[in-house]
């Protein structure tokens, strides 16, 4: 590649990650500072790991630094993985906020479906409560064991689980059932993630009924190889549910960091999937 051409894809990665900074939040979330409103955007980045390059992690950093708590999937279980994250926070300490971050151990998973997971959060926003850790318990019915954490946002405790599901071919399912069980025992605010079944599947039936609700509805998140009459994305499979009694929500949806076909391929190279984002006020 020549040298003309490392440029325009230098370009092209700042501006993909610039273009959404009109996503800063309006007045009404403004007017809710006090009432402890808290923001996340959950992130499954493909091979999030050393072929990342300076570049893509700063287009990565541009897209995710207004949110107060980043939670991703597919970290790379291997040493590079980590230093993709570490990299990551070190370009958002330079964005105006202190971030602290967590990466898991790898998962338990049968062979070549072993990832890592990370959290990352503004120090000003939210305090770490209790350290995070690899839900093993739900081994061996789990692949990807989800990854619990707690913070602290105010008096007021949050606990979430980030989780990436089996393939759709795999029957994620059935070990959705098993985590959607664990939510209602050890009382989770919210599960976010990949989890490879849409959120209409009758397997959020029971979540449903315990004060649930998916924040994405209807809503495609993950990238096509390529256009197809103009459309890119398609799965409904990226989502946030949430626990209607813990919560209330100020505003939900997807980043499209895409936004056109010419733009597709050196997108696939930041991820396949979008992001997904929550903000909402914690019950006082």
């Amino acid at each position: 590649m020549d040298i003309v051409n490392i440029k325009s894809q230098f370009v092209k990665y700042i501006l993909l990650g610039l273009i959404f900074t009109f996503f800063i939040f309006n007045s009404s979330a403004q007017q809710t500072e006090t009432r402890k409103n808290v923001s996340i955007i959950s992130w499954n980045i493909r091979d999030f790991g050393k072929t990342k390059t300076d570049s893509i992690i700063n287009a990565i950093a541009n897209i995710v630094h207004q949110y107060d708590i980043v939670a991703i999937q597919e970290v790379v279980s291997g040493y590079g993985g980590s230093q993709g994250v570490a990299k990551l926070v070190s370009i958002l300490n330079r964005k105006g906020s202190k971030w602290d971050y967590s990466i898991s151990n790898p998962t338990q998973s049968p062979p070549y479906k072993t990832e890592k997971y990370a959290y990352l959060w503004k120090t000003s926003k939210v305090s770490l409560l209790k350290k995070a850790r690899l839900v093993s318990e739900l081994n061996p019915i789990v692949y990807r064991e989800p990854y619990l954490i707690s913070f602290k946002i105010g008096n007021k405790k949050i606990e979430i689980l980030n989780y990436h599901a089996r393939k759709h071919k795999d029957k994620p399912e059935n070990e959705i059932t098993e985590i959607i069980k664990y939510l209602h025992t050890h009382n989770q605010t919210i599960l976010l993630g990949d989890f490879n079944l849409t959120e209409n599947h009758s397997v959020w039936k029971s979540l449903y009924a315990n004060n649930y609700t998916s924040a994405i509805k209807n809503s495609a998140t993950t990238l096509k190889n390529k256009c197809n009459k103009g459309l890119y994305i398609h799965n409904s499979i990226d989502n946030i549910y949430y626990n209607k009694q813990k919560v209330s929500l100020i505003s939900t949806g997807k980043i499209d960091f895409v936004k056109d076909c010419d733009n597709l391929t050196i997108a696939r190279n930041i991820s396949d999937h979008l992001p997904v984002f929550i903000q909402f006020i914690i019950h006082l």
